[in-house]
């Protein structure tokens, strides 16, 4: 048994040193290298386009707007617009998660003063980065209270989720308006 642990202990010490040695000194350069690479960040492609990630520079969350695509921009996935004026149709809602990049609202539930025994949960999708009625989708949710702490889930009328997608519509449409040039 004694005989097994040494060589056990060997072969870690072994092991050990031959890590250490791996980790030895290496000949290293003491100045950066003024190849003439065309990569990006080379110090040639930099001279050459004046800029560090060549002539377009970088390009994050899609690139350049194509024909008839509007107000996409502010870094978001999805059509501005649309995001903005969903967020300020439900802000009455208590927000749950906002994803800009997916397109996704999600608010948690809320109970209107005037009706104590029920609430309501909103879902908005928006599906596009451009500013169309097809972009917009929008789920509700309904629960009744049927007990002390009980809630039931109910029906919610289909007019209601079309009056809130349409809100959303006209405000989305009111905010691209007030960005265009005044003629």
């Amino acid at each position: 048994m004694v005989k097994l642990m040494r060589k056990r202990h060997l072969v870690l010490c072994l092991a050990a040193a031959v890590a250490l040695h791996a980790c030895g000194v290496a000949p290293s350069e003491n100045s950066y290298p003024e190849g003439s690479s065309k990569r990006p960040g080379s110090s040639r492609a930099m001279a050459e386009s004046g800029n560090l990630f060549g002539p377009k520079g970088i390009t994050l969350f899609g690139g350049e707007k194509k024909d008839g695509e509007q107000g996409g921009g502010g870094g978001i996935g999805v059509n501005s617009f649309l995001w903005r004026a969903s967020l300020d149709t439900i802000a009455f809602m208590p927000l749950a998660s906002a994803d800009p990049f997916g397109g996704l609202i999600i608010t948690d539930w809320y109970t209107p003063p005037e009706t104590p025994n029920e609430r309501f949960k909103a879902v908005v999708y928006i599906l596009d980065r451009r500013l169309r009625a097809d972009a917009l989708k929008v789920r509700m949710f309904r629960q009744v209270r049927s007990g002390q702490a009980q809630w039931d889930d109910a029906t919610v009328k289909d007019s209601t989720v079309v009056e809130v997608e349409n809100s959303i519509l006209a405000r989305a449409r009111d905010l691209r308006i007030a960005t265009l040039p005044a003629s």
